[in-house]
Order: C-alpha cells, then sequence, then structure tokens
C-alpha cells in the first residue's frame, strides 16, 4: 500500500504500530467507517489513534470500539464522542470469515492502520491476528536486531 506519487488525496491519519509486534497477522482486511461530519474533518486536521483500540463481530456487525478521533474546534453546536463505538463496513462474506476466525482459539481483530484512500474516503485496514508468547516476541526482535546488524557489516565491507 505504498504512497503514489501522483495522488494528493491519500493520507495515513493513524497507524498502530505494536500490532506488528504484539500480533502475528494471518491476513488484513480493507474496512469502511461510518463517521460523523465533524470526525471526518478532524481526521482531515488532527488525526486520530488506534493504538489501544480493537474491533469486534457484534450481532451481525463490524464495530471499531475505542478509537480516537480528536474534536472538531469548529463544530460548536454538533460535537462527536471522542471515544464512541463506530460501526465499520465490509461485504457479508468478509464479516462471516472475521466471525468464523475470531471464535479459533487466540485470534482477533487488530486494526493496523486508519487512511484516506485515493478517492479521498476514510478506511481502516483490519488484520485478522493471532496473539504472540513472550518467547515469539523475542524471537521477533533478534531478527530485527540480526537484520540491522547485518545491514551495517554490508555497508562497512562495501
Amino acid at each position: 500500500m505504498a504512497k503514489q506519487k501522483s495522488d494528493p488525496n491519500y493520507k495515513v491519519i493513524a497507524e498502530n504500530r505494536r500490532a506488528r509486534f504484539d500480533y502475528a497477522i494471518e491476513s488484513d482486511v480493507e474496512c469502511g467507517m461510518m463517521l460523523h461530519g465533524s470526525e471526518v474533518k478532524s481526521l482531515r486536521e488532527n488525526g486520530g489513534n488506534i493504538a489501544e483500540s480493537y474491533a469486534a463481530v457484534e450481532d451481525g456487525e463490524l464495530w471499531l470500539v475505542n478509537s480516537y478521533i480528536a474534536p472538531y474546534e469548529r463544530a460548536k453546536m454538533f460535537p462527536h464522542e471522542e471515544r464512541r463505538r463506530r460501526k465499520l463496513l465490509v461485504s457479508r462474506k468478509e464479516l462471516s470469515d472475521m466471525w468464523n476466525a475470531t471464535q479459533r482459539k487466540g485470534m482477533t481483530l487488530v486494526p493496523i492502520v486508519m487512511y484516506f484512500n485515493h478517492k479521498g474516503l476514510a478506511k481502516l485496514k483490519l488484520g485478522i491476528a493471532k496473539g504472540k508468547k513472550l518467547h515469539d516476541k523475542r524471537e521477533t526482535s533478534a531478527k530485527r536486531d540480526w537484520n540491522r546488524q547485518k545491514q551495517r557489516l554490508m555497508k562497512d565491507h562495501s
């Protein structure tokens, strides 16, 4: 999902950097979001935070829980709730796949990145993930350190 040079509308709003460290992401799905007008305007200006949030399938609908969108200064009359539950839009097949995945042991829906796509619509990339154990996190960290050290060695010998 690289940014295109001729795409003025594409903009990353919020990224969950710990998601790939804490979870082994098996697949990802792009979701639309049902937002109020002041939420969209706030996202275009300030941004939001999805670091502590998660997604859940409840009553046949997909919800984003505990995500933060800053209050919009100029929406004095009708402001939005900052941490309200927001409905996510996916196809029925994707929804059933997510529900089946979350019923398996240890699987969860983790928001990875929130962004405006090339059409200017707010989207959320959800990862279907399994939580990592402590030894898995240590292994990931060791691999990352080794790759970094390997790059330094290759650079020094060049």
